[in-house]
């Protein structure tokens, strides 16, 4: 495999809080890396400095200067227009040519089978569907690296496996993600690699069935039990 992007040392503070510790490690293309840890662990701050949008100490290195990403919010943003504008929008905010983005608007909604509410006001669209559109507007980026933060965290069981499905069809498809849930068998359905955040530290990084299956810090452990990690 090869690897996309490499942080070396990525540190993070907001004053005196430390809110991720140094960190290297590497995303190799085509893995599906699943985030970890309580509230406050640093698996968001960890997401935004991958994706470029926290400043940060330390170096963040890809593999291809033009390495096209995108990033799905857990409450995504979606402006007072139509389902299809906030797609094209997007497209043109991209940089994508203007004579391309009917064409990759229409096929990005029919991705993620919204295309018979095109016309709707985005913001009258259930959770579930609004987490759909923000899942076209990525797709629709063509982006070899995918971000989310817990996709599916405010969603009903119905919605939540149409989201699942679709996050799983689009690593099918070769996009390598990196994902933040507290959905322990989201983490094992999805997940080629497991990172176990605590305090903005990376305290395990291993393979699905490692994780869930092998000796880990005490931490982790009651994580995977359900105990809050200062009780």
């Amino acid at each position: 495999m090869t690897a996309l992007l490499r942080l070396d040392a990525a540190t993070v503070r907001f004053g005196d809080h430390t809110a991720l510790h140094p960190t290297t490690l590497q995303i190799q293309s085509g893995e599906r890396l699943m985030l970890l840890g309580a509230n406050g662990s640093g698996k968001t701050t960890l997401l935004r400095v991958l994706h470029g949008l926290q400043l940060f100490e330390g170096r963040r290195l890809l593999a291809d200067q033009v390495l096209r990403q995108a990033m799905v919010a857990q409450r995504p943003f979606l402006l007072s227009l139509s389902v299809w504008h906030n797609v094209v929008l997007a497209l043109w905010l991209a940089g994508v040519p203007r004579g391309q983005r009917p064409e990759r608007a229409r096929q990005a909604l029919a991705r993620v089978g919204l295309t018979d509410m095109a016309q709707r006001p985005a913001r009258v669209l259930s959770g579930g569907q609004q987490q759909r559109l923000a899942l076209a507007r990525a797709w629709g980026l063509q982006p070899q690296l995918l971000f989310l933060d817990e996709p599916t965290a405010n969603l009903d069981p119905g919605a939540k496996r149409e989201v699942e499905a679709l996050i799983e069809a689009f690593a099918a498809e070769g996009m390598t993600l990196v994902m933040s849930t507290h959905n322990l068998g989201q983490a094992k359905r999805l997940g080629t690699r497991v990172l176990y955040l605590e305090a903005g530290k990376v305290l395990a990084d291993l393979s699905p069935q490692a994780f869930f299956n092998g000796p880990l810090p005490q931490e982790a452990q009651l994580f995977l039990k359900g105990e809050l990690p200062w009780s």
